[in-house]
């Protein structure tokens, strides 16, 4: 009988860690069934059209940050002249008429960095549907930007920078570290990031899926591997970082996966990037999601891109997401390329009226 009832506890102690392990492992993968609620929550069928050019045609607008700072939108976008990035600052009451109010990082002289700087605004709160203010820490505000001292288009060894102020809703220049937080040369480098390191994000982890408070998204290409991947570093303090895993989050393989943008919704987190040349001779970009439970393991939706080349100012590339939920539409901000030159384009969950291309051609829209 005693033989009985220990055989009984053990095969009880067996099943349940069975089951515990089954559910930790599927925990890891979010099903199809939930990736279609989410794509229906987040999809944004409605070109709206061009919100934000430049008009000198020679330079060219990029990478789109949205964030929200006493009952004003904010963007933080990045301009390429031909020598290399400079960041800079608009404000709009409506998300979509935009002002521009000037410069926040500019070139310098003799610095790592000289050359190259595209920021992109840190810690900004990502619960869908929520405030979309940018928190503070250590009473500052925070960027992480591209910096480099190689003039050209992302030429040169790129590395990750940080910037700092206090006044983030001002047109004046961010304070910047004088050296890089994350390089290729790093000694825990790993073979996806060896090359250069581009566009990063880093967020706030109240839940500490990885046992750190800070996370950053970086997408990167290795020495051997020349494509681009997503990967992951962490931090206590936003300055010391660390690489997560051996392995990045999102890769193909070929082409690019890049620009991560992290909400939350309900229990899931959603990764919106874009993906480009996946295919030889398909040389085009779209907008695209992941799902998960951890920010660790992500499971890639297989259906219809959220925003794909459609119109002829985003008939090549349609890319480098940057979304928000508000008073019940979403909102899928965009780098487009196409007849308008590289501009910031507009998707939305409902149609729209977009009065200024009623009159007037989308040229003369949003200008500086």
């Amino acid at each position: 009988m005693k033989q009985k009832i220990i055989l009984s506890i053990i095969l009880a102690f067996t099943f349940f860690s069975c089951q515990s392990i089954t559910t930790n492992q599927n925990r890891e993968v979010v099903s199809p069934e939930e990736m279609e609620i989410i794509y229906n929550e987040i999809k944004t069928p409605y070109k709206y059209g061009v919100v934000l050019k430049h008009p000198d045609s020679t330079k060219m607008i990029d990478s789109p940050t949205i964030f929200r700072k006493d009952n004003k939108w904010y963007m933080t976008y990045i301009v390429f002249d031909g020598v290399g990035y400079e960041t800079w600052i608009a404000e709009s009451d409506s998300l979509l008429d935009w002002k521009v109010l000037g410069k926040i990082l500019s070139f310098t002289k003799d610095t790592w960095d000289a050359n190259q700087k595209a920021g992109y605004v840190s810690l900004i709160d990502i619960e869908w549907g929520g405030s979309y203010e940018p928190e503070q820490f250590k009473d500052k505000y925070w960027m992480s930007y591209l910096g480099g001292s190689t003039s050209g288009y992302e030429a040169g060894t790129l590395n990750v920078g940080l910037a700092y102020t206090d006044s983030i809703t001002k047109a004046k220049e961010w304070k910047r570290f004088n050296a890089p937080i994350l390089t290729p040369k790093d000694d825990d480098a790993k073979w996806f990031d060896d090359g250069t390191i581009f566009k990063s994000l880093i967020i706030r982890d109240r839940d500490e899926n990885t046992e750190y408070p800070f996370v950053m998204f970086y997408n990167a290409k290795g020495d051997t591997a020349k494509y681009e991947s997503i990967g992951m570093a962490v931090s206590n303090d936003m300055t010391s970082w660390k690489r997560f895993g051996d392995n990045p989050l999102i890769t193909k393989g070929i082409g690019i996966c890049g620009d991560a943008q992290i909400a939350k919704i309900d229990n899931i987190y959603v990764m919106f990037y874009f993906g480009a040349f996946w295919e030889p001779g398909i040389n085009t970009a779209s907008e695209k999601f992941a799902c998960s439970y951890d920010l660790i393991h992500w499971t890639e939706w297989q259906g219809e891109d959220l925003v794909k080349p459609s119109e002829v100012y985003d008939k090549k590339f349609a890319h480098k997401p940057w979304v928000v939920k508000w008073n019940g539409i979403v909102y899928h901000f965009y780098t487009a390329v196409g007849s308008e030159g590289r501009v910031i384009a507009l998707s939305t969950s409902k149609k729209l009226k977009n009065n200024l291309t009623d009159i007037f051609p989308a040229s003369k829209i949003n200008q500086y």
